[in-house]
């Protein structure tokens, strides 16, 4: 049986969403994770890459079962750190970028429901100046990662788990 072609296709159930100035250092890192995944060609996982979160992207959410937010931090543990999130208020709904968990609080604002289940993986960032490479410590984290990655292959539920990536 074919699609009917009047539908438009239903999203894919994971959103890794990466964001960050390729730009500025290891603020890099949540694009170039995301650079990675789209390599793998993930069954039911859809990437979506930008420099940072906007209320627009709200409509990137539904119909999802997870996502998944990807981003560089300076306070992180390393190599990374994976935590589930909820929506919450905070100021930066009123500025140009928005923190995932604002995004979560717009989306329960706009469609009066939860948003999806939604977790943060924090990749260790250590330098963010405009003009500069990723640092060497940031590439072994980032490194860490995508070793988790290739270990569990195509299975991008059984890999985040519990909270926490599975080790």
């Amino acid at each position: 049986m074919s699609a009917n072609p009047a539908m438009p296709p239903s999203p894919k159930k994971i959103l890794c969403f990466g964001y960050g100035n390729p730009g500025r250092g290891d603020d890099a890192l949540g694009p170039e994770l995301i650079n990675y995944i789209e390599t793998q060609e993930l069954k039911n996982v859809e990437c979506i890459c930008d420099m940072q979160l906007q209320v627009e992207d709200i409509t990137e959410l539904t119909g999802r079962e997870k996502i998944i937010f990807i981003d560089a931090d300076m306070s992180c543990e390393a190599p990374f750190q994976y935590s589930q999130i909820s929506a919450r208020k905070d100021c930066s709904y009123t500025s140009h970028a928005m923190t995932p968990e604002a995004l979560l609080y717009a989306y329960w604002k706009t469609y009066g429901k939860e948003a999806p289940p939604a977790y943060m993986l924090r990749i260790r960032g250590y330098q963010f100046e405009l003009g500069e490479s990723l640092s060497t410590a940031a590439e072994v984290n980032l490194g860490e990662v995508r070793k988790l990655l290739r270990i569990w292959g195509s299975d991008m539920n059984s890999l985040f788990i519990n909270n926490k990536i599975k080790d």
